[in-house]
């Protein structure tokens, strides 16, 4: 009885939040505009199709074609190395490789190169190119490129600003074209040893000279890009001449669909074949003709503080609001019960360094958050504003129960609604907001990638974390070889973020995948990515 009650008011709430918000409607993840014929607009796709019949795609067919639907489109720049967004590297998995590439499994293979070899002191690697490997314009990938590509990453070219360092890559000493035949040798070497330096080369290799990677990128992988139509679509051919096991499909279609009955609408229709990332509302209309998949969809999803704005720069608010807020119940409620309850920056596929125990370290209590309240010189409360991205339609379902939950204690939160690109200029690169609900993946299979963002002088720290103890322990961690005890070390700086309250940590969410029946080869990641190369049709159902 509860639960329905809590139910009621929650979709009460929705109905008033949504004639009041700003920013337009709600999909599902991402940013961008609506799809072409797949998704016209909500009030169309509100007309009753949900029995329809699938449909041909109308270009190719299911054998050679596989339509893909997101609900954003990619950043401005296609550039693998500019790309800031979660969505926009899911999409360019498939057309960038680096040195190293990521498993299924959780291992790192050999990619661009062929094989690598580690000298006894741990401080240089020796790389030999995979023989015969070629840029997707034709042609061979060299050492020159590789070298090109890694100095590119540590911000040796004044002249692109907008390249995003890598900051493993400031260990590199020094940085070679090998003796080998046809510059085919590599050889990085470390001022310092590094037991997750090699996680950091899946950093895709791009051709030296080549200047359009921005709107036609050119790399590696299985699929190489044609073309893109902004707010619509992303298109891409299998490489014949790929290195490794040739892509099933002979050609990917990304098309956008942001809205969310939209959504349904190009997976009924037949206009899209493979969706990620849906709500379990959506997942329970699909049934029919649709394989449902399910796994962790390893992002840290959380109500994302600014702790250098007030109140949130006083830490017994930050705690008060830690314990006002009710992950199983947003789990409850929002999201059907899936989901996977997480305490700090770290989610349960990194095994070894996700510490289960800090999960539970603030036990929903209303009374102690407005104990906390009163201590902090709020007795009364206060009102905040939760931005969201208007189209990342889940975190707007938890933002929304988090807005009911915090007048428990007398919080007045109000959903700003904004666009993707709003959300990445104004809250992600500008940090001017108070808070937000979002999901912040890894960019690779290390610790690191997801705690190293909160120290003090990190470029992506967005939400203003500055405590020296937590520096501290980051220097320590990057210092230490011994596998053991870096972990420990990991783990000191997720306890100090929960103890802190750096933000309200509510969960690593269920990743829903709908792929027709009849196709097979889908594969889940312990990282943020869509792998589409094994993907085939075999009609079977």
């Amino acid at each position: 009885m509860k639960k329905k009650l809590l139910a009621l008011l929650l979709a009460f709430a929705l109905v008033c939040a949504a004639l009041s918000a700003c920013g337009g409607g709600s999909g599902n993840t991402g940013g961008g505009g609506t799809g072409d014929s797949a998704a016209e607009s909500g009030e169309a796709a509100s007309g009753g199709e949900a029995d329809a019949a699938p449909e041909d795609h109308g270009v190719g067919s299911y054998a050679s074609e596989l339509f893909v639907g997101i609900a954003q489109d990619l950043g401005e720049s296609l550039d693998p190395h500019k790309s800031e967004g979660a969505g926009s590297r899911e999409v360019l998995f498939n057309v960038f490789e680096g040195l190293m590439k990521p498993t299924p499994d959780g291992d790192l293979v050999p990619a661009v190169a062929e094989s690598y070899a580690l000298s006894e002191d741990h401080l240089t690697y020796t790389f030999t190119i995979r023989p015969g490997i070629t840029f997707h314009n034709g042609l061979p990938v060299t050492a020159q490129d590789v070298i090109f590509s890694i100095n590119r990453r540590m911000g040796e070219n004044i002249a692109e600003p907008d390249v995003i360092p890598v900051a493993a890559f400031d260990a590199i000493a020094e940085l070679s074209a090998g003796d080998g035949p046809d510059g085919n040798t590599v050889i990085i070497t470390l001022s310092e040893p590094s037991n997750e330096f090699l996680s950091y080369l899946t950093s895709a290799v791009l051709p030296s000279g080549y200047m359009e990677q921005d709107t036609a990128p050119v790399g590696t992988g299985p699929f190489r890009f044609v073309s893109r139509t902004a707010q619509d679509s992303i298109v891409l051919e299998r490489y014949d001449d790929y290195w490794g096991e040739a892509a099933k499909m002979e050609k990917v279609t990304f098309r956008i669909v942001e809205n969310t009955e939209s959504i349904l609408m190009s997976l009924q229709s037949g206009a899209v074949d493979l969706f990620a990332h849906l709500s379990a509302t959506q997942a329970l209309q699909l049934e029919r003709d649709f394989q449902i998949l399910e796994s962790p969809m390893n992002l840290i999803q959380a109500l994302y503080l600014n702790n250098a704005a007030a109140p949130f720069d006083n830490l017994l608010v930050r705690q008060a609001l830690c314990y006002a807020v009710d992950k199983q119940q947003i789990l409850d409620l929002a999201f059907d019960g899936y989901g996977f309850p997480i305490g700090s920056s770290m989610y349960p596929a990194f095994g070894k360094y996700f510490d289960e125990s800090l999960t539970d370290y603030y036990p929903h209590d209303v009374e102690k958050a407005k104990a906390l309240l009163a201590d902090a010189g709020y007795p009364d409360g206060f009102s905040m504003t939760i931005t969201v991205p208007s189209n990342y339609g889940l975190h707007v379902d938890t933002a929304q129960v988090i807005v009911e939950q915090l007048k428990e204690i007398g919080v007045q939160a109000s959903i700003q609604t904004v666009t993707w690109g709003s959300w990445l200029n104004d809250v992600y690169s500008e940090r001017n907001f108070e808070s937000t609900v979002i999901g912040v993946d890894a960019t690779n299979m290390t610790a690191r990638a997801l705690l190293e963002r909160f120290s003090s002088d990190a470029p992506n720290n967005f939400i203003n974390y500055n405590n020296a103890e937590y520096d501290r322990l980051f220097m320590e961690a990057q210092a230490s070889y011994d596998d053991g005890e870096q972990t420990a070390l990991y783990k000191q700086m997720e306890r100090n973020l929960t103890e802190n309250a750096a933000n309200v940590y509510i969960q690593d969410m269920a990743d829903l995948i709908a792929v027709r029946k009849g196709y097979t080869g889908f594969r889940f990641y312990p990282i943020y990515v869509l792998d589409l190369a094994a993907i085939e049709w075999t009609g079977e159902t």
